[in-house]
């Protein structure tokens, strides 16, 4: 636990931290005196969640609001939502995730795991970039993951892995969070602005809960070889709070260190193919929003 304060006066936007590494790196940025803002999609998660954040840093304001990550018009009303009501935010942290079992369509049409692991943070960090460019020293994290490293080529006529499995869709996606933050470090070049990713290690979370098969093997694995919620979250905090990574951006991390990523995530051109395609998928998504 810390005892100092490196993030008093900090606003940070979560997602993703009703459980596991996130809800862990939450509590210890609120315990560092960061003011905590969570986006979820579940109300009960939440209900458990934001106390421990509210008593670990009691004399901060945290907020929560509910989101549908599966879908690109929500994620721009929350967005904008918050955007509204907090006019500088000095980190964000793109932390959500899914794995599943099999394929489901989002109402816009794209493969649920490639909509909520990378579309809705591509939306997110596009709705908030006015209240991240008003910090002195605002941070993108985007929480990626080793599984990258399974993908040796992007198909970017089939982003959505109609043509693939599961287990690729997730993979793949892990490969956008890293290419998303990298154009986001080019396009940002030169602002207060820095933006990186980050592998947090195999962790022993809930993560695949409910998804038949994928929960059992997943949940196996991790509980044999995984590190704690803390230890994963440790390189997260460290991006948002540390002075270090305030000077890094477009930067791949792993245990607090900037190591290289797997072919194809160097590749200039996927990262600014990727943006392009996610832009054209955010403008062309139907202008509704559901409510929560």
């Amino acid at each position: 636990m810390s005892e100092n304060k490196p993030m008093q006066g900090k606003v940070v936007v979560i997602t993703g931290a009703t459980s596991g590494l996130g809800e862990a790196a939450a509590i210890e940025m609120a315990r560092q005196g960061a003011t905590i803002i969570c986006i979820a999609r579940d109300q009960g998660r939440l209900d458990v969640s934001m106390p421990k954040i509210r008593a670990a840093g009691p004399a901060a304001a945290h907020k929560s609001y509910l989101a549908d990550f599966s879908s690109i018009a929500d994620m721009k009303r929350v967005g904008a939502l918050i955007a509204a009501e907090t006019p500088k935010i000095d980190v964000l942290a793109n932390n959500a995730g899914a794995m599943l079992s099999k394929r489901v369509t989002t109402v816009d049409g794209l493969e649920l795991t490639f909509a909520v692991n990378h579309m809705a943070p591509f939306v997110l960090t596009n709705a908030l970039m006015e209240s991240l460019k008003r910090a002195t020293n605002a941070r993108i994290i985007n929480t990626s993951s080793s599984a990258h490293s399974f993908i040796k080529a992007i198909d970017f006529d089939d982003l959505d892995s109609k043509s693939e499995g599961i287990l690729t869709a997730y993979a793949l996606s892990k490969l956008c969070n890293i290419l998303h933050a990298n154009e986001l470090a080019k396009r940002l070049a030169g602002s207060n602005i820095v933006a990186n990713s980050f592998h947090p290690g195999m962790v022993r979370t809930r993560f695949g809960t409910g998804n038949g098969w994928i929960s059992v093997l997943i949940n196996g694995w991790h509980t044999m070889t995984g590190v704690t919620a803390e230890q994963g979250g440790d390189t997260l905090v460290w991006l948002a709070s540390s002075d270090a990574a305030a000077r890094e951006s477009g930067g791949y991390f792993a245990k607090r260190k900037r190591i290289a990523p797997k072919s194809p995530a160097c590749n200039d051109a996927n990262a600014r193919r990727l943006w392009e395609v996610s832009e054209a998928l955010e403008r062309r998504a139907p202008e509704r929003a559901q409510s929560i």
